[in-house]
């Protein structure tokens, strides 16, 4: 007779996909999306995921109507102009007003940022390439264990330059003073840097903005991956943001 295994409390994240892996790197590493769902099943978590994607303009489901959200990056900006970002900055409103769970990351980070309120512009400072080290400046619930400093790779010019007055302080640096935010529904966060990426991946994105950002900062963030890494912490607290606040 045959067992069926189901698993309890299970929480569906809906993924909104904004953007596509640079093309030489995609035969390899594949799509944003799921890079997401191995940092999610790593966690020990209880999730499964859907996919929508917003930058072909595709029509986003009711924020009302779903368990939880995670907007990933993107190489659009924030006050670029574009057809999808309206109707996403929209989206987020409603899901902030729904309190429905919510995560960004990176392009998703700047996107909750710039739709609730607060300031996203193309960073002065120029890249910011390979892993970075942030200070940890608040300790909700599900980070209360966290450490003075997590180190997580990012890739990123636009940065959020003012936080929406809803939001808190979570991660800073010198160079990102804002990169974690939480917000004071206690369902909303997000981070610039990428707890989603494998060192592989991290790396080959360094190495792609050769030509493109200054050669010293290249070699900076080739060299930054021999800091041991903190995205598995990274990502645990954020496995236990959805499982506290999707209860």
């Amino acid at each position: 007779m045959p067992t069926f295994l189901t698993v309890k409390n299970q929480m569906r994240l809906t993924i909104v996909q904004t953007g596509e892996v640079p093309e030489p790197l995609r035969p390899t590493f594949g799509p944003y999306p799921s890079m997401f769902e191995r940092m999610f099943n790593g966690t020990g978590g209880h999730f499964d995921y859907e996919v929508v994607t917003a930058h072909d303009n595709s029509l986003l489901p009711d924020p009302q109507r779903i368990e939880g959200i995670v907007i990933t990056g993107s190489p659009a900006g924030v006050y670029e102009d574009h057809d999808w970002l309206p109707p996403l900055r929209e989206f987020i409103r409603r899901a902030y007003a729904a309190k429905t769970p919510m995560l960004g990351i990176c392009f998703g980070h700047q996107i909750m940022a710039d739709a609730l309120g607060g300031d996203v512009r193309k960073s002065e400072k120029g890249w910011g390439l390979g892993r970075h080290t942030y200070r940890v400046k608040g300790r909700p619930g599900f980070m209360l264990d966290a450490p003075e400093s997590l180190s997580v790779a990012c890739s990123h010019q636009d940065q959020v330059i003012a936080p929406p007055s809803e939001a808190e302080v979570l991660l800073a640096s010198d160079f990102t003073p804002n990169a974690g935010l939480f917000y004071k529904s206690g369902k909303a966060l997000s981070f610039q840097p990428h707890p989603e990426f494998l060192d592989d991946y991290a790396l080959a994105l360094v190495e792609l903005r050769r030509g493109k950002a200054p050669e010293a900062v290249v070699e900076e963030g080739v060299a930054s991956f021999a800091r041991t890494s903190d995205s598995a912490k990274m990502a645990d607290y954020i496995g236990k943001f959805f499982s506290e606040t999707g209860a």
